[in-house]
């Protein structure tokens, strides 16, 4: 499986119709759609296709036509993501009518098209399964478990309350090892794992 980690723009035009693909991380997919449809105020479609992982490991999909002929546009692009193993990514295509009717096979290939050029356009990821992981340290073990997690180049979160802080970040299977053998340093009640 693949995934991206930016957001990505590709324009193609077939019969005087403009195809404007987006293919972004799927946590930014609501944002961006809201704000194409607010700078293309012309544009006569926004189609899209999704595909993310839940928290149960398995692949979510959606899609939708705007107003296409059913399985025009939808569909086909779906089917590009698919195609690249693409996961936790969106893609919304901005159609300008130029015209000229494409016909169902046309539509389909120009989508299809247009969302295969934006694919092949982006910088794609090996994608990982990882493990959310949320700890509960003494202040004064701050500075270690920082050190680890930046030399192991591990992005994490922090919250502060009282004299604790709360970490949050995402392991794989070998960083979660390495973790676990880093947590020998510290007696048991010092980390609280996995607190809600």
């Amino acid at each position: 499986m693949q995934s991206i980690t930016n957001t990505y723009s590709a324009k193609i035009e077939i019969k005087k119709s403009t195809f404007l693909a987006f293919l972004c991380p799927y946590d930014d997919f609501e944002n961006l759609l809201k704000n194409l449809k607010q700078e293309h105020l012309k544009a006569v479609h926004f189609v899209y296709a999704y595909r993310y992982l839940n928290d149960l490991n398995q692949i979510v999909e959606d899609k939708s036509d705007d107003g296409e002929p059913k399985g025009t546009s939808g569909m086909p692009s779906l089917n590009v993501l698919r195609g690249f193993e693409l996961v936790n990514v969106a893609v919304i295509i901005v159609r300008y009518f130029g015209g000229i009717k494409l016909g169902t096979g046309g539509l389909v290939r120009a989508y299809s098209d247009a969302v295969n050029e934006v694919v092949c356009n982006s910088i794609l990821i090996p994608f990982e399964i990882k493990k959310h992981m949320q700890i509960l340290i003494d202040i004064k073990n701050l500075r270690r478990f920082e050190y680890f997690l930046n030399t192991h180049s591990l992005n994490f979160k922090r919250e502060f309350s009282n004299e604790k802080v709360i970490l949050k970040f995402d392991l794989n299977d070998e960083e979660e090892q390495k973790f676990e053998n880093f947590c020998k340093n510290f007696a048991p009640f010092e980390i609280e794992k996995n607190i809600l």
